[in-house]
């Protein structure tokens, strides 16, 4: 690893945070193509809707990293179970959650070095390395992310706009892939097209 006179580059909490920023502009560029009363709506076949699962993924979010590096990522005041009771929300409500939980993690990858990733920390009692719970959260986090754009996707239909390549657009795309990196990925996806 290069070391600069500052001490270790950051490089690898740069890359895991400019990750966490792709899917968050992705789910937010899905949410932003769905009219506000469809936010509250189950999802299909009377799965959770975008608002119980940006709920869930805020509330996650906030308890695994406040206090990262020293309190156990399953923090006693949180209410996972309540994350999933359905809700009626608006898009200023929604959102104001969505942007409380990614901001707790951004706060704390904004703390980390790349000599932080070997450190062990707990959740749920169980302790796993810094980097193994970064690993863990993200795959979460991208998860639920996916869930937000097929359901989005489901509710627009043929008014989608596209958050990637497009379908039959491969050829074009390869011919010049500028998204590949996290970061060129997360600044070009537009604010969608809501109605």
């Amino acid at each position: 690893m290069l070391v600069n006179q500052e001490g270790a580059l950051n490089a690898l909490i740069k890359s895991i945070e400019a990750e966490y920023l792709r899917y968050k502009a992705l789910a937010e560029a899905a949410l932003a193509q769905v009219p506000e009363p469809s936010l509250s709506l189950p999802g299909p076949a009377e799965g959770n809707s975008l608002a119980v699962i940006c709920w869930h993924v805020s509330g996650n979010l906030k308890s695994r990293f406040t206090d990262f590096l020293a309190s156990d990522g399953e923090k006693p005041w949180r209410k996972r179970e309540e994350e999933f009771s359905p809700r009626a929300v608006s898009r200023a409500e929604l959102m104001e959650k969505w942007t409380d939980g990614w901001q707790v993690l951004l706060g704390a990858l904004a703390d980390l070095t790349d000599g932080d990733l070997t450190k062990t920390v707990l959740i749920r009692g169980q302790p796993l390395l810094v980097h193994e719970a970064l690993h863990r959260s993200m795959a979460h986090a991208s998860y639920h992310v996916g869930q937000i754009v097929y359901v989005a996707h489901a509710i627009r239909g043929a008014n989608w706009h596209y958050l990637s390549i497009p379908a039959g657009g491969s050829a074009a795309y390869n011919a010049n892939p500028q998204y590949e990196k996290a970061a060129a990925h997360a600044g070009a996806i537009g604010p969608g097209r809501p109605e």
